[in-house]
């Protein structure tokens, strides 16, 4: 089994930063995707980004330019920058572990998913 556990979320008021953290923990091991998404109020769970066990990195259309995803496989944890936010980047943001290295942009690929942190952007 693996734990997912997320950290860094707030009420952040437009044009501000955050730094979403996710630490993996149990039987993970170094050849695991990392997957970041959201989810909006009454709106689907979306995929936001996700990074490759290499380090291969995708980033959704409507977040290229503002979010960053990192790994640390020594800690065995994930990281999202997100910068310039907007309203519309209000949700709960998840963190999700693919077994597959190679990561991929739908939700219902990846095996296991963090409890999710909230993030609010005031206009």
């Amino acid at each position: 089994q693996v734990q997912l556990v997320e950290s860094g979320g707030g009420l952040v008021q437009a044009g501000g930063s955050l730094r979403l953290s996710c630490a993996a923990s149990g039987r993970t091991s170094r050849t695991y995707a990392m997957g970041w998404f959201r989810q909006a109020p009454g709106r689907e769970r979306e995929f936001v980004g996700k990074i490759s066990w290499n380090n291969n990195i995708d980033y959704a259309d409507s977040v290229k330019g503002r979010f960053t995803i990192s790994r640390d496989n020594a800690k065995n944890k994930v990281y999202l920058q997100i910068n310039s936010l907007k309203p519309e980047d209000t949700g709960v943001y998840y963190c999700a572990l693919d077994l597959n290295p190679r990561g991929g942009t739908s939700s219902g690929e990846y095996d296991y998913w963090g409890q999710g942190t909230q993030v609010t952007v005031s206009s």
